[in-house]
């Protein structure tokens, strides 16, 4: 499998210039999995950390769920792995699989884009009960991309450490 990843725009809308930024970092975080194994995509960093390319799948599906469908939709839904709201479990890659870790990522992705593309404006507000505090699209949108930017970080890492390739 080779992912296509399309460079954002240079001159661009405020909206239209972070959908591009965050599908760009959606798509380096798929590209720092082709073709891995199961296997390979579990590999675990370094102990003590349980930090896997699977595991970083896995957790952007919390990542994406939490921040766009439960937080700007209002959805009063469980997180994709815990009842319990623990976002750690989705690190836990034992019984894990890269079909299931990218369907559910895929479908979480999705859901994401079409809450966007429906809501009126960045200005939207949901509220971040974690927080307290409630908070607009715009504001989700830049989280987004900069935990996706720091997590493919890590991906950069962990895809090296496990067959030598480099840079996305």
């Amino acid at each position: 499998m080779t992912t296509e990843r399309i460079g954002p725009p240079l001159i661009a809308g405020e909206r239209e210039m972070l959908r591009a930024f965050l599908d760009f970092h959606r798509a380096t975080l798929a590209m720092k999995c082709d073709g891995l194994t199961d296997e390979e995509l579990r590999r675990q960093s370094m102990p003590p950390s349980t930090l896997s390319l699977l595991g970083l799948v896995r957790h952007m599906a919390e990542v994406e769920r939490t921040w766009f469908r439960r937080v700007i939709n209002g959805e009063d839904i469980p997180l994709v792995w815990s009842d319990e709201d623990d976002y750690q479990v989705a690190f836990d890659t034992s019984a894990s699989t890269r079909s299931g870790a990218f369907a559910a990522w895929q479908a979480e992705v999705e859901h994401s884009r079409r809450i966007e593309r429906e809501a009126e404006s960045l200005d939207v507000i949901g509220h971040q009960a974690r927080w307290g505090k409630d908070v607009s699209l715009r504001l989700v949108m830049m989280h987004l991309i900069h935990d996706y930017a720091r997590h493919n970080g890590h991906a950069d890492f962990l895809r090296e450490g496990i067959d030598g390739t480099v840079g996305a």
